[in-house]
């Protein structure tokens, strides 16, 4: 049986739609799963079924997390936030964290992760964290642009087995002060946070 893995769905209020990256999806394919996506919902009930019916989660990216997720007050710089998707990821956190089932952020997932779990983040790198290192490259985007350093107690390296990875990258936000529950598995060139896991459940990771 090829474990199903539920995806949380990314949102365009100017179209009024939900909807999802191919590379999502033919990630969870590709290695193995069947993706789903999730409905916009709150509903702790529902969160709870579904999460019955799957055997992971993926964190997507997408809008800015909302400051008021950790305890800040919006920049000018910092993006639309998304409420409803806030109000989910919280409670679908929550119960897959309470249950110890598999979770992986990715971009906006590790920040979201981060926060959640009581950490804060940069609201926009350029302003608050300014750096040579590019973190928000111009198409194409799947050509390297910075390293990262993997720390060789990481899960990230007992699967790579190397200790620096050539990465593309696309982020205005980032890990600031790290949750307490969070290890670091990789930082960039200019310090910055971009891997992290949870060693006390089975599978929490999240990458930017």
């Amino acid at each position: 049986m090829k474990p199903i893995i539920g995806i949380v769905p990314l949102v365009d209020e100017t179209k009024d739609s939900f909807w999802m990256l191919p590379g999502y999806m033919n990630g969870v394919s590709e290695a193995g799963g069947i993706p789903i996506m999730l409905p916009l919902t709150d509903d702790k009930d529902e969160i709870a079924q579904l999460l019955d019916s799957v055997q992971g989660i993926l964190l997507t990216g997408g809008h800015d997390v909302d400051p008021a997720v950790y305890g800040a007050e919006p920049i000018p710089e910092c993006g639309t936030p998304c409420r409803e998707r806030d109000i989910m990821e919280s409670e679908l956190l929550r119960q897959a964290l309470e249950r110890d089932i598999p979770v992986l952020g990715i971009c906006r997932g590790i920040q979201f992760l981060n926060a959640y779990l009581g950490g804060t983040l940069f609201q926009d790198l350029p302003t608050q964290r300014p750096t040579d290192v590019e973190h928000h490259q111009t198409p194409p985007y799947d050509v390297p642009v910075h390293k990262v350093k993997i720390e060789k107690d990481s899960g990230l390296y007992r699967i790579l087995k190397t200790e620096s990875l050539d990465v593309n990258s696309y982020h205005h936000q980032a890990i600031d002060r790290k949750a307490d529950s969070l290890k670091v598995m990789a930082v960039s060139e200019d310090g910055l946070v971009e891997a992290v896991e949870m060693p006390e459940k089975l599978f929490v990771w999240a990458v930017q």
